[in-house]
């Protein structure tokens, strides 16, 4: 693979973004952050740029270092983080900047194997923040890249299956440069060699691509089968006050959107059974809503009522103009709003 190619391509193409220090600002001696790296690629876990970049603003303006973030609490890391989904990030996030804190006096170990050791910090991560801040001659390897691998070595059999043979191969192409390498190579997945479109002509790999030569480049990834996504089912139970104020309450420390806001709901099984009220009132069905999790599809049949307010447990009543503020995941925004709460 020819990383001079690809470096001189990076140089000319790389994309703005806000957590990145451009080729020429590297050139002149500006280093990057690692604090804006480790959010960056945090936030970026199953999730588009498109949809980050707000999200990294908005926590950087709020918690400018590693410092802000880790005495930050808990609950309004979880309330910014609504939306990007995979709250277990955003747990592991607070831990780990104050793992870095406390632990490393405010900086963040300079090679893969020592940010490893930090929560929610893995294989991949380690290798981003380890090459793009440090320097550091390993191979990063995401789902942009399995793709542009994939085509340039026309990979006849699914990128899981020969995950290692694939990053041994990158290892061998990193260079002196290997930050803005590992940037370029998630660039040219991002522009480039896209999923449902390869320009080939203009791409730095054209020469080498075995994908390019067979005429069919899109034809790979080869997909993997895909085992059918299960059906859970349940109901959900949105309750007013007198004075229009919804019940609110939080989610177990464990398990599933653990620790975020919830209005209640049934257990989540394969069939949803009768709807076992909270509160004795008049109930009334407002549809269902469909939220589809990695592992599985759930089906929540939506139900409202005004209730009486004493006698609910730990929770507690927000105005639906404060709804907003609250740390409720994309799925129980959808139950609110099938009740009627835009």
């Amino acid at each position: 693979m020819d990383s001079t190619a690809v470096l001189a391509w990076y140089d000319s193409h790389a994309r703005d973004l806000p957590w990145r220090v451009s080729p020429a600002d590297r050139k002149s001696g500006k280093r990057p952050d690692p604090y804006r790296v480790w959010l960056s690629e945090v936030m970026l876990q199953q999730t588009t740029v498109a949809a980050v970049k707000a999200y990294f603003i908005r926590f950087t303006t709020l918690w400018p270092t590693v410092y802000d973030l880790a005495k930050a609490p808990l609950d309004a890391v979880l309330r910014e983080w609504a939306g990007l989904g995979y709250y277990a990030r955003a747990r592991n996030l607070h831990a780990c900047a104050q793992a870095v804190v406390r632990d490393h006096a405010g900086i963040f170990p300079d090679t893969a194997a020592g940010l490893q050791v930090l929560p929610g910090i893995g294989a991949y991560t380690s290798a981003a923040i380890a090459a793009i801040c440090f320097d550091e001659r390993v191979a990063v390897l995401d789902g942009n890249l399995d793709r542009v691998l994939a085509r340039y070595y026309a990979l006849e059999v699914p990128v899981r299956e020969a995950k290692e043979q694939l990053r041994g191969a990158l290892q061998l192409a990193v260079p002196e440069r290997a930050g803005d390498f590992a940037q370029a190579m998630m660039d040219l997945g991002a522009t480039i060699c896209a999923p449902r479109a390869a320009m080939c002509l203009v791409c730095p790999l054209h020469d080498g691509c075995e994908a390019r030569r067979s005429g069919e480049p899109t034809r790979y990834p080869i997909k993997p089968q895909k085992a059918e996504r299960p059906v859970r089912r349940g109901h959900a139970y949105v309750m007013q006050d007198g004075a229009g104020d919804v019940y609110l309450q939080t989610r177990p420390a464990r398990g599933l959107l653990a620790g975020m806001t919830e209005v209640p709901t049934s257990e989540w099984s394969d069939a949803p059974g009768e709807p076992a009220y909270p509160v004795a009132a008049q109930w009334h069905h407002r549809g269902q809503v469909v939220h589809v999790f990695t592992h599985f599809r759930l089906e929540l049949e939506v139900w409202s009522a005004a209730v009486s307010p004493e006698g609910l447990g730990d929770g507690w009543w927000a105005p639906p103009a404060a709804l907003k503020g609250e740390a409720l995941p994309t799925l129980f925004r959808k139950v609110l709003a099938a009740a009627g709460f835009d």
